[in-house]
C-alpha cells in the first residue's frame, strides 16, 4: 500500500483557521451566506 499523504500547506492550514474565525464570529452571516448559497444553486439547477 502506498500512502504517500502530503501535510497540508501553512496556506490552507490559515484559510481553514481564518475561516473558523469568521464563523465563530459572525454566526448570523455565515448562516445567511450559506442559505443565499443554497437558494443560487438550486435557482441554476432549475435554469439548466
Amino acid at each position: 500500500m502506498n500512502e504517500a499523504r502530503q501535510a497540508p500547506s501553512v496556506a490552507s492550514i490559515y484559510r481553514a483557521l481564518a475561516e473558523h474565525v469568521k464563523q465563530e464570529a459572525y454566526p448570523e452571516a455565515v448562516k445567511q451566506a450559506h442559505a443565499d448559497f443554497a437558494n443560487l444553486q438550486q435557482r441554476d439547477r432549475s435554469h439548466a
